[in-house]
């Protein structure tokens, strides 16, 4: 699979600009406070499906063929991804079915019905429901869509870093949650286009390590999944985003579920909007080690806000 360069991040902004606006960039001196430096968040939060992956689905179902448009697409995700698909489906008017493990965030299983999708589950995670997806796609010829593997994904997340750096073009580091590694490999391309010096940092829970015992090993791996972050939530790694992490990412840490949890409600109070937790994982990587960070200028990508009333109210408990 090709590596997209930054040409091509710059082609699949003009592709998703007629369907989305870039997001805010802010700044909450109660969370600079709180984590001890200078910390903007990219709030992704606050795209039409809630997360940044739809920048990914946009871009690559804007270049579907004819055949392609025709049979339809297939895609399989505990949730983002899988609006992603459904929001660019319904917009360019293309059959979307997504499948989903059978305990989904009710939330984004709403939200791919009122766009249109068929809704599949099957599964008791999104690996089996990845798994399950696949055959189907076989069995029905749709154009399945990887959730990490695809080129014209990673090109269309990337145009978030692109606003993040027009933005505030003085940003010295930049963190990103971790599930299968898109928004980390689409920031590592820009970022390091733009000025090699941008320090470019992963985050993943340490109860759903896959993706970060790949990058460490050089090779994919598999791990347990069982992290209350559906978000960050996968067995397995993703070749194409942990090619371009071993290439491009400065580092990779890990986070507790208990920092998830804390960094969760810490943004929602602090920025006053709702934020799921994989969306609060940056900042947990920033809370947990702040000398790392004192006195930078540090951006950290909220990468969805589709928590579901269940979640919430457990963690305000």
């Amino acid at each position: 699979m090709p590596v997209p360069d930054l040409a091509e991040v710059l082609a699949a902004r003009r592709r998703i600009e007629p369907y989305l606006r870039p997001t805010p960039l802010y700044r909450y001196p109660a969370l600079d406070a709180t984590a001890g430096t200078r910390v903007w968040v990219k709030h992704e939060n606050h795209q039409p499906v809630g997360a940044f992956k739809v920048r990914g689905g946009v871009n690559l179902v804007s270049q579907l063929t004819e055949d392609e448009r025709r049979r339809g697409v297939i895609a399989a995700s505990t949730g983002n991804h899988g609006q992603s698909v459904a929001f660019a489906a319904d917009v360019l008017g293309v059959r979307a079915v997504i499948c989903m493990p059978e305990q989904a965030n009710p939330v984004k299983v709403e939200s791919m019905r009122a766009l249109g999708a068929e809704v599949v589950f099957g599964g008791a995670d999104f690996d089996e429901a990845r798994e399950h997806c696949e055959k189907l796609a076989a069995e029905q010829n749709f154009r399945y869509i990887h959730s990490g593997n695809e080129p014209a994904l990673i090109a269309g997340v990337a145009t978030g870093t692109l606003e993040i750096l027009e933005a505030r073009p003085d940003v010295e580091a930049i963190v990103v949650p971790v599930g299968g590694g898109s928004g980390a490999a689409g920031a590592c391309v820009v970022a390091k286009a733009v000025r090699p010096s941008i320090e470019v940092i992963g985050v993943q829970s340490e109860a759903a390590p896959a993706a970060y015992r790949s990058w460490r090993a050089g090779t994919l791996v598999e791990d347990r999944t069982s992290t209350f972050a559906e978000g960050l939530a996968t067995r397995t790694a993703f070749g194409l985003p942990q090619q371009i992490m071993r290439d491009l990412l400065d580092d990779f840490v890990l986070v507790s579920e208990a920092a998830l949890r804390d960094a969760t409600r810490l943004m929602i109070e602090k920025t006053r909007n709702l934020v799921e937790p994989a969306g609060a994982a940056a900042l947990a990587a920033v809370l947990t080690d702040p000398g790392r960070f004192a006195g930078r200028d540090v951006a950290l990508v909220c990468s969805g806000g589709n928590i579901s009333p269940a979640q919430l109210a457990a963690l305000l408990a």
